[in-house]
Parts: structure tokens; sequence; C-alpha cells
């Protein structure tokens, strides 16, 4: 999670839209321990679709 919310902070290659947020927070919440890391996951994946930045659907095992 940490890796993914530093690419969102620091080198997101789109705009800052709803989504970007929305995988922001929900980063920020997995690592405080107050979202499952899959929503973190998910949300991320949603925002990096929405600039064509390509991210496996697969779960790490």
């Amino acid at each position: 999670m940490r890796e993914a919310s530093d690419y969102l902070l620091n080198s997101w290659p789109g705009k800052r839209s709803p989504k970007h947020r929305e995988a922001l927070q929900a980063c920020h919440d997995a690592l405080a321990g107050d979202k499952p890391a899959m929503i973190a996951r998910r949300a991320f994946i949603a925002a990096a679709r929405e600039v064509n930045v390509f991210v496996s659907d697969k779960a790490p095992a």
C-alpha cells in the first residue's frame, strides 16, 4: 500500500480525479488498518484504468 500511495501522490500521470482521490484515501485507510488492503487495491486499479495505466487484476499470492 505504501508504494501505491507514493505513486498516487508523486508519480500520477493523469489528473487528480475523484477516482484518484478515492484511491489515495483508500490506501491511507488501509495503511492505518481502517480498511482491507483489497479495497484499496480495487480503488487503485479503477483510478489507474481511468488514466490508462496498466495494472494486473490478479492479486499477489
